[in-house]
């Protein structure tokens, strides 16, 4: 691996950034071509993402396999053993040598002796020193290094190749690279930046110090070997003659100094031994990086997390680094004041929170941390350049958290989250210049010399897409400034965008209009009154409906798109208002027309889906709305909706738009609605032989049909459709006793039998008395013993009924039985 090197002369970490695509790599960048592609055409990745094992298969895991920052923990613990126990050897030497040796027998030692022993003790000395100042310059070393492979080392380069470029271009370039190189003077040093030395500045980069302190501490190590084991080879301590008391003990006391020196120096050297041995033979840091899945950038992370581990285990109990794990260390380091720290942080939960095998047990802690919640969404308003990759980190993270319900209720429980999340979102559209026009529409195109807009503006949807799926986090979306408007102004697109296929900007923002319309529907489809105000609000923005119109207009390449757009007009049709805005909005009512009438199909389960949507959203718009249902009328296309009762795919929609029409377009268009005449066969054979939804929207159809012929057109129709009166009728009475009680799936089912059944009273008084052989009446009093307020509405937002109809099923049960007990032959 180029970009990591473990050298026998280097024990830090450098990172080169040697061309753009490791860049790429090491800004984390996921978002490529193939991704984009997928994310549009396969399904929202931020959806699928969110997927989690099974309850099953996560316990295996658990039980089965460890998690890899366990083997660096376990390293640092063995580590720390041995030089707990080489620190002990090296106190009790000392306290040896300065209490009994130099103490007891400072006159009486021989001149070499003490010369050893003092040099033995200056090396020991300068050893411990630079031990204890190596883990902090080790840390000082990941700080340096932990921007390399970032947005920093990308700045740093192209700043100056910007520079470069000012230099040739002569002012072609000038406003980009002004803007580029504006950038805030620090007013703190760096760790990397300090100038300890005027013209030596290099003598304090971390690393060399670093390297320096390792070295010194080999050759201390090395020295004290040599100087000990020659005495105690040796053994020439001096002589003892008879009577010297103050000599006789010296000898032994040598010997002791000499072993402990011997078996402290030796035993760090077998500790650094072992370290070398798992770090560069074994290649435990790059192993432990591929096994988090950490990429080229993580072996920084991975080094911190070591020499944490590593120092807790030194410096306090040898247990405290075992106790540690890559996350709550990663929260830890998101809550420092050093950038460099909070890049490795948010680098570290990012890809954590990413790996299927990891994100649980990682969002599960992120989760039951408020404050670490409330980091993240304080990270999401820096918009400095050098903290690109934090913010990006912090979004992707929160992109992931919200994904589950809980989770979702803290964060947008925090003061001031939406706001934070709001401003992921570009401001694409600055105010207008006076008060009878709107600000122009501005689209950042730059993907290179500028920040990443695009992949921004993604995570904010996909956060909020997430947050909207509970009922009270959209009440906060709707109420927050300037939100709902910036969404809106992400639906747009037009032809240009939705043809091109291969560039990755187009991908992007074909992406971010999917998430805009997927945002938008999930909060035009919530009930209640929150509902009704999002749809209002919604609506009321006034390129709301423009924009879907081009989504149905330019989307034939992508028809989740068109459905999305679809079913978002098909809501807001729930309010009045917005009912009407759509109908004369120029366009909305041909475009839905088009795709649901569309004559040619390939078969295509998606274009399917799409035309049932479209049909659906007609259906809508003509509920209630004279105005909508004469536009309609004026297209030409209700010879089409009676040929497309034939169709099995739209015939049920084609039924509901053709019942509106009838009820809602006015007597002045009693004429043009006449054509309807045609489709009373086709509705009788749907009466008698259809079931559920079909039969349902065809009752409701045949009564309106009925409206328009005289008895002898009826009687003509039901010739045509070969089915006799008495079999309607037996239809119609079997109907009512299959749905003895208010059915969830076909709640009019029974208004519509009985409207029918008036009608053909009031057709032909002689079927008062077929109905009444049938056991009509009998049927009747059933259904009057439970009706409820489901049958009395024609649609339904959640549980709450819309559009009341005028006369309820109680009434019209009750208007049958008057007829059938007091008509007399």
């Amino acid at each position: 691996m180029d970009s990591e090197k473990f050298g026998d002369d280097d024990r830090s970490i450098h990172l080169q950034v040697l061309d753009l695509q490791k860049l790429e790599e090491a800004r984390g960048s996921s978002d490529t071509v193939l991704d984009f592609r997928n994310s549009v055409e396969k399904g929202d990745s931020g959806e699928t993402a969110d997927a989690t094992p099974s309850s099953s298969a996560i316990a295996f895991h658990r039980s089965s396999s460890r998690a890899p920052e366990q083997k660096l923990t376990l390293f640092a613990l063995r580590l720390a053993i041995i030089e707990k126990i080489a620190t002990c050897l090296g106190t009790l030497g000392f306290i040896w040598a300065t209490v009994v040796l130099l103490g007891g027998f400072a006159i009486t030692l021989e001149k070499s002796d003490f010369w050893f022993i003092t040099v033995i003790l200056l090396i020991e000395g300068t050893r411990i020193f630079s031990r204890s100042h190596e883990l902090e310059w080790q840390h000082h070393a990941t700080w340096t290094v932990a921007g390399v492979g970032s947005f920093r080392a990308l700045q740093v380069r192209s700043v100056s190749l910007l520079r470069n470029l000012k230099r040739i271009s002569g002012g072609v370039l000038k406003p980009i690279l002004e803007s580029r190189l504006s950038q805030e003077t620090p007013r703190t040093w760096k760790n990397s930046e300090v100038p300890l030395l005027p013209y030596a500045k290099w003598l304090y980069i971390s690393s060399y110090v670093s390297r320096l302190l390792y070295w010194l501490q080999l050759l201390s190590a090395t020295a004290c070997v040599s100087l000990s084991s020659y005495k105690l080879v040796r053994h020439n301590y001096g002589e003892v003659h008879d009577g010297e008391l103050d000599k006789r003990n010296r000898q032994a006391a040598l010997s002791i100094f000499y072993s402990l020196a011997l078996a402290e120096a030796l035993l760090f050297l077998a500790e650094k031994a072992y370290w070398e041995w798992q770090v560069s033979v074994c290649s435990l840091l790059e192993n432990v990086t591929r096994e988090c899945g950490f990429g080229v950038t993580g072996i920084v992370s991975i080094k911190r997390f070591f020499y944490d581990a590593y120092s807790k285990s030194v410096n306090g109990s040898i247990f405290d680094g075992v106790k540690m794990d890559m996350v709550s260390f990663a929260m830890e380091l998101l809550g420092s004041s050093c950038s460099d720290e909070q890049l490795i942080g948010a680098r570290i939960l990012r890809l954590l929170a990413v790996n299927e095998r990891s994100a649980e047990d990682t969002l599960e802690k992120i989760g039951i941390n408020l404050p670490v919640i409330e980091r993240l969404v304080e990270m999401l308003n820096w918009k400095d350049m050098q903290e690109e990759e934090i913010r990006r980190s912090a979004a992707e993270i929160l992109s992931k958290l919200a994904g589950k319900k809980q989770n979702s209720l803290r964060v947008a429980g925090i003061s001031g989250a939406m706001e934070s999340i709001s401003s992921l979102l570009q401001k694409t559209r600055s105010l207008g210049d006076a008060p009878d026009e709107i600000g122009e529409k501005k689209i950042f195109h730059d993907h290179n010399l500028q920040y990443d807009y695009w992949r921004f503006n993604n995570l904010g949807l996909l956060i909020l897409k997430k947050l909207s799926r509970d009922h009270d986090n959209c009440g906060k979306i709707g109420n927050t400034r300037e939100l709902l408007p910036k969404i809106i102004d992400f639906m747009h697109t037009d032809a240009t965008l939705l043809k091109d296929e291969n560039a990755e900007m187009v991908l992007s923002r074909v992406l971010t209009v999917k998430r805009s319309l997927q945002l938008v529907k999930m909060l035009v489809s919530m009930s209640g009154n929150t509902g009704r105000c999002l749809r209002r609000e919604i609506s009321e923005i006034v390129f709301t409906v423009s924009n879907l119109r081009d989504v149905l207009r330019h989307g034939v390449r992508y028809p989740k798109l068109q459905k999305l757009g679809i079913e978002i007009l098909g809501f807001l049709a729930l309010e009045t208002e917005a009912r009407e805005r759509i109908g004369v909005t120029g366009g909305v009512l041909k475009e839905l027309f088009n795709i649901f009438l569309q004559s040619k199909t390939h078969g295509d389960v998606n274009e399917s889906r799409v035309r049932i949507a479209a049909g659906e959203a007609i259906a809508m718009l003509a509920l209630e709305s004279r105005s909508n249902c004469v536009h309609i009328l004026k297209l030409g296309v209700l010879a089409r909706l009676v040929e497309a009762l034939e169709v099995p795919l739209v015939r049920v929609n084609a039924a509901r738009v053709l019942r509106n029409l009838c009820l809602y377009s006015g007597h002045e268009r009693f004429i043009d609605l006449r054509l309807i005449k045609a489709a009373a066969p086709m509705v009788l054979k749907s009466i008698t032989q259809g079931d559920n939804k079909l039969q349902e929207v065809m009752l409701g159809l045949a009564t309106q049909v009925f409206k328009f012929m005289s008895s002898e057109e009826a009687h003509v129709a039901l010739i045509d459709s070969g089915i006799k009166k008495q079999e309607l009728a037996n239809s119609l009475v079997a109907t009512l006793r299959k749905h003895d009680k208010p059915a969830i799936k076909v709640p009019r089912i029974r208004r519509f039998v009985i409207e029918l059944v008036i009608c053909m009273m009031e057709y032909d008084v002689e079927n008062i008395v077929m109905f009444r052989d049938l056991g009509m009446e009998r049927e009747l009093e059933k259904v009057l013993e439970n009706t409820a307020e489901l049958e009395n509405f024609d649609v339904f937002s959640g549980t709450v009924g819309v559009s009341r109809h005028s006369r309820t099923v109680h009434w019209l049960a009750e208007s049958v039985l008057t007829l059938l007990k007091e008509y007399q032959p």
